[in-house]
């Protein structure tokens, strides 16, 4: 065990696979990472005042990264932008994304795998001249599971 612990939460990585190219992952910020159990009420037969709640399928936030603003050309933006203008005749194209918060040595403490994630959503921070900070797109993602 670390003698940093509980573990610092800037200290992480992001990857996508297939999209590469110089800072496609780094983000400043990784959040989304939720699952929550549904559970269904069975009412119990000729008591009324019974609600049994049993377990049903599980539902997964979008994950949310945020970076500062790269250029239209980079892939990991191409990707986006063929997903969300592609419309419904294209086949969506799903990458599998992993985060990973690491220790002071960066290895991995914990890593999460999203697979089959797309682009849901695509948002630029407000243009304000007033403040003096860059410029940040968060992409959501929607995804299959994650383990």
């Amino acid at each position: 065990m670390s003698i940093y612990y509980p573990p610092v939460s800037f200290y992480f990585s992001v990857s996508i696979s297939g999209e590469t190219g110089p800072n496609e992952a780094s983000f400043k910020e990784v959040s989304g990472i939720a699952v929550e159990k549904h559970t269904e009420e069975i009412v119990e037969g000729g008591l009324n005042d019974f609600r049994h709640p049993v377990p049903s399928t599980a539902k997964y936030s979008n994950l949310v990264l945020k970076r500062g603003l790269l250029a239209k050309d980079s892939p990991l933006a191409q990707w986006c932008i063929a997903t969300l203008e592609g419309g419904l005749n294209n086949a969506i194209r799903t990458n599998n994304i992993m985060v990973s918060l690491l220790n002071e040595s960066a290895e991995p403490l914990r890593t999460w795998h999203f697979a089959n994630a797309w682009p849901v959503k695509w948002e630029v921070d407000d243009f304000n001249s007033m403040n003096d900070e860059l410029i940040v797109e968060t992409m959501e993602f929607a995804y299959s599971y994650v383990q």
